[in-house]
């Protein structure tokens, strides 16, 4: 049987403005997954130029940011629902140790980015080797 939430159980946090949902950066929405050859990160970013879209490293980690300008900007609109995201946004994904970051590559079709890293031919992670404590 299903647990029933009541609308006392649901926390709420009011927007900073009216008519808002989001009071902060918006965070990307992605698709993360390998192939055979491949370490690949989509993300749908409609109405972005791949001009105004920054890629960058930060230690183990790919951070994919940029700003989403909205097309229909006018102070006086008054929303009846706002689930599509207007201004900035920021994703971070952390990258396995197996890639060539050289040779990545990102494309942007359709409003859809995909990077694709390549693998290397050997996992880099290194084994540890336990001892056996001797009485």
């Amino acid at each position: 049987m299903a647990k029933r939430i009541k609308p006392e159980d649901v926390e709420t946090k009011e927007p900073k403005e009216p008519g808002k949902i989001f009071d902060q950066a918006g965070e990307l929405v992605v698709d993360v997954f390998e192939t055979g050859e491949h370490f690949v990160v989509l993300a749908a970013i409609a109405g972005v130029q791949i001009k105004d879209i920054d890629i960058s490293l930060e230690k183990d980690m790919m951070v994919i940011s940029g700003d989403r300008p909205d097309p229909h900007e006018n102070p006086e609109k008054k929303y009846f629902y706002q689930e599509c995201y207007w201004g900035p946004f920021c994703r971070k994904v952390v990258l396995p140790e197996n890639i060539d970051i050289d040779q990545a590559d990102a494309q942007m079709d359709h409003g859809v980015l995909t990077i694709k890293i390549p693998k290397t031919e050997s996992d880099t992670k290194a084994k540890i080797g336990i001892k056996t404590a001797t009485a």
